[in-house]
C-alpha cells in the first residue's frame, strides 16, 4: 500500500494544498507519524523544511525516509508522556492518518483509544514546548472501523474546549486555546 510512492505523493501534494502551503513563506514543520515521509518530502518542494516522528518497525518506512532524505526522530507517542525533546519548535505541526491514540485492541477487535485527559496533556505538551507563537497544529483521523466519525460527541467538546477548528476528521489547533486558527494563514 504505502509502496505506491505516485499514489501517496499525490495524496500529500493535495494536503500540502489543504494548508496552503504551496503559497505561504518557508515554515518548520513536525510530522507526527511521518510513516514513509512523503508529506515531509512533497513541503521540502514547496520550500518548508520539515522533521518527522515515528517508530521504527516498518523496514519500507525506515528505507523510504532514508531514499527521500527525510529527518525523522525515532520515537513512539504515548498517553500523558511528554514527547522527547527535539531542540527547536515549529511552525506547522501535523499528524496525518493518526492512529496513535490507540492504545491496545480489545478481545472484540475494537480499540481501546485516548481519554479525553490524555488528548489534554497531548495538546498542551504540543503547544508548550513544540509550538511556535503562530503555530498551528494539524491531525487528521481516520474513520472509525464502522466508518463513524473519530470526533465522538465526548472528543468533540474536548477538541472544541481546546479552540480547534473541527472540519470533517480534521481538528486544527493553534498556539492560543481562544485564538481558533485557520487553514490558510493571512
Amino acid at each position: 500500500m504505502y509502496e505506491d510512492a505516485a499514489h501517496w505523493i499525490g495524496v500529500h501534494v493535495a494536503h500540502a494544498q489543504d494548508l496552503w502551503l504551496d503559497r505561504t513563506p518557508p515554515l518548520r514543520i513536525l510530522d507526527l507519524g511521518c510513516g514513509a515521509g512523503y508529506f515531509l518530502y512533497v513541503c521540502r518542494f514547496f520550500g518548508h523544511e520539515g522533521l518527522g516522528l515515528d517508530t521504527d518497525e516498518e523496514p519500507l518506512f525506515r528505507g523510504t525516509t532514508e531514499l527521500l532524505n527525510v529527518r525523522r526522530v525515532v520515537s513512539r507517542i504515548h498517553p500523558q508522556v511528554a514527547l522527547p525533546d527535539l531542540g527547536e519548535k515549529f511552525d506547522l505541526i501535523t499528524g496525518h492518518r493518526v492512529c496513535f491514540h490507540r492504545v491496545a485492541r480489545a478481545a472484540n477487535g475494537e480499540w481501546t483509544e485516548w481519554t479525553p485527559a490524555d488528548w489534554n496533556f497531548f495538546i498542551n505538551d504540543i503547544r508548550a514546548r513544540f509550538m511556535k507563537p503562530d503555530g498551528r497544529l494539524l491531525l487528521d483521523f481516520n474513520p472509525r472501523p464502522d466508518g463513524s466519525s473519530f470526533f465522538t460527541r465526548e472528543l468533540r467538546a474536548c477538541f472544541l474546549a481546546q479552540g480547534a477548528r473541527i472540519f470533517r476528521s480534521k481538528a486544527l489547533l493553534g498556539a492560543i486555546p481562544s485564538r481558533r486558527p485557520r487553514f490558510k494563514q493571512i
